[in-house]
């Protein structure tokens, strides 16, 4: 009977997962806003957010928190106006820098999903960063503020990070009435769907997770 080395396979996926770098940084400048991210999704959930959008940065905190990324954000933007670009050209950054990270993808468990609850509120998230953008987003949030945020701007938020992050995302919305609890379980479940995706599969073996190929 062959016994097959486990330990010399969890040895050299090891090296390979040390050498392989995984952090990006963008900075995108426009005639509204001054965005800067860098992003490392084999950090242990470090996030340093300076949005100028202060429920945004908490929800950052959240993606980097329970994504385990290290994650700094620092933006400057047109919040005389509102906070509508602002936090738009954040998602828009925050997705480049992902697609960044990502590379080629090769060796990536590719799928995530998590139900996540916080208090009555009950968010289910599914993504699949497969090259294709898509966005369903099914929350309905009562209110039109949560403090000074506009809760409009979480749609927005997320059409912008998956059109440049090139991820299917689902979000539904199964339980909830608190408008607070409703989006911090969405980015809570976000995050934790998006560590599980891509995390590094050692079936893998550095290979495309796609029957064709290539994503």
């Amino acid at each position: 009977m062959q016994i097959s080395d486990t330990s010399s396979k969890d040895s050299i996926l090891h090296q390979v997962s040390l050498t392989t770098v995984r952090i990006a940084s963008v900075h995108r400048v426009t005639g509204e806003t001054d965005v800067q991210v860098t992003v490392n999704l084999d950090g242990t959930g470090k996030c340093h957010a300076a949005t100028g959008i202060p429920f945004l940065d908490h929800m950052l905190h959240q993606i980097s928190s329970h994504g385990l990324i290290d994650l700094d954000v620092q933006a400057k933007g047109d919040w005389e106006i509102d906070d509508h670009h602002t936090n738009e050209d954040v998602g828009i950054t925050l997705g480049q820098a992902l697609h960044q990270a990502l590379g080629d993808r090769k060796g990536i468990v590719r799928f995530g999903n998590f139900l996540a609850p916080l208090d009555e509120a009950l968010i289910q998230v599914a993504l699949d960063f497969s090259g294709r953008p898509h966005l369903s987003y099914g929350l309905e949030i009562p209110t039109q503020r949560v403090g000074s945020y506009d809760t409009q701007l979480v749609r927005e938020f997320f059409v912008a990070l998956v059109n440049h992050s090139q991820m299917t995302l689902h979000i539904r919305q199964l339980d909830g009435i608190n408008s607070h609890h409703i989006i911090e379980a969405t980015f809570k479940a976000f995050a934790r769907a998006m560590r599980m995706a891509t995390e590094v599969d050692p079936r893998r073996a550095g290979t495309i997770p796609s029957s064709k190929g290539v994503l």
